[in-house]
């Protein structure tokens, strides 16, 4: 019986979203699930089964180093933000990756590195930071995604992808517990 409240028709995933181009695309395209999500609320609930997704955001600031590693640790994925009109920011992922990665097993966790403010550059501008930002990717193995939270451009689909493969991960991981 479920005792959870329906969640909206708008929040289900009918479909996944396919992975962005130069990415490393993890998720098995096999598996069949309907997954309702609810953002607001942090609650998924996957085949009437409740899935929690928890998001923490350390802000990548000094004052919050001490803490952030409790956060980190048992982290199922982990996104790394960057502003793409700021090479410096670009700079500081590789950090900001190895010290989220001192309190995870690299092998088990899923990797995202997020261009945000994509709506503050040109074209060109873009273009060329997303060159650089693709080859910090690639050594990262994590998947790249340019967003615009002024203008919602991936937003959507980059969240649904972060939910889709961390649920892919959970339930595998359960069913090699089980078996």
């Amino acid at each position: 019986m479920n005792v959870l409240a329906p969640v909206r028709r708008d929040r289900v995933i009918a479909e996944l979203p396919a992975p962005p181009r130069f990415c490393k695309d993890t998720f098995d395209k096999n598996y069949k699930a309907t997954i309702g999500v609810d953002f607001e609320m942090e609650r998924f609930e996957v085949l009437g089964v409740p899935f929690s997704l928890q998001l923490w955001d350390t802000a990548g600031q000094e004052r919050f180093k001490c803490i952030a590693s409790t956060y980190y640790r048992g982290a199922q994925a982990i996104v790394i933000v960057f502003d793409v009109n700021d090479v410096g920011s670009l700079e500081h992922t590789r950090q900001w990756l190895a010290d989220a990665l001192k309190e995870n097993d690299p092998s088990n966790v899923i990797l995202f590195l997020v261009g945000s403010k994509k709506d503050l550059s040109t074209p060109a501008q873009y273009s060329l930071m997303e060159k650089d930002a693709l080859k910090v990717a690639q050594e990262m193995q994590a998947e790249y995604w340019a967003v615009s939270s002024l203008t919602g451009e991936n937003v959507r689909d980059f969240f649904f992808r972060v939910a889709a493969l961390t649920f892919e991960s959970s339930v595998l991981a359960e069913l090699e517990r089980g078996s």
